[in-house]
């Protein structure tokens, strides 16, 4: 099974050097890895370049936010399973992409995920992201697995969409619930870590929480769910995160 792995960039210097190194360590060797870069400059692009022979597509030009960079970088994915790395994170394990691929085999899974860490400045660890089982029930109560270890077969996202670039922050969030509430797929969670996160990230920033908040409880009413139960349960449930 071939992997695409997607990175989307802008202005990026301090870290993306750390995260092209972490994908290219990956001991999975059918890897399409693909940089989506929004035109940085700041010598990111510089970066980008000087491992051009490595990196399978290239893309820097403009785009219109975060979103827009996946999704361009997923309509040129030629891989039979999608996944994120962004520009300020690293995984795990050198190991982690050929456990996803050993977990979609054995289970003949739709879409696998797993756990994650977020880190501060200092690379301490800060808070730990334990995804737990899916449930469509868990759901409805605000759960969601952390975006950035779920991987999917790329022949699901080109039937049933990408990414809403409607929502500037809560993208994510909206095209998880649709694929894991809506759709009947076969999902795995894989008991694992895959990903070291920098706070601080657009989901993460404490100044973008109330925007963030207003697209939840928005693409909640849009999916169905009670929004009074579902925000609530799912703004506590990342406190216990940190302890």
């Amino acid at each position: 099974m071939k992997v695409s792995i997607i990175t989307t960039s802008l202005n990026r210097v301090n870290t993306i050097r750390d995260t092209i190194e972490s994908v290219l360590r990956q001991d999975y060797s059918v890897i399409e890895y693909i940089v989506v870069d929004g035109a940085s400059i700041d010598g990111t692009v510089d970066i980008i370049n000087s491992y051009r022979e490595k990196i399978s597509v290239v893309v820097s030009e403009r785009d219109t936010g975060i979103y827009n960079a996946i999704d361009k970088g997923i309509r040129v994915a030629t891989g039979d399973i999608v996944g994120l790395m962004h520009s300020d994170d690293v995984f795990f394990a050198d190991n982690v992409i050929s456990s996803v691929v050993e977990a979609f085999k054995k289970n003949d899974a739709d879409l696998v995920y797993g756990n994650g860490v977020f880190v501060n400045s200092k690379n301490r660890i800060i808070r730990t992201w334990i995804s737990g089982e899916f449930s469509r029930v868990k759901i409805s109560r605000g759960w969601l697995p952390l975006h950035t270890t779920v991987y999917i077969k790329k022949s699901l996202l080109d039937e049933d969409g990408l990414y809403d670039e409607s929502y500037k922050i809560s993208a994510d969030s909206e095209f998880l619930l649709r694929y894991l509430y809506e759709f009947n797929l076969d999902v795995y969670y894989l008991n694992k870590y895959f990903v070291r996160m920098k706070m601080g990230g657009v989901s993460t920033s404490p100044s973008k929480m109330l925007s963030k908040w207003k697209e939840d409880w928005n693409l909640y009413k849009k999916h169905g769910l009670n929004p009074y139960i579902a925000l609530p349960r799912k703004i506590l449930s990342k406190v216990k995160q940190f302890f």
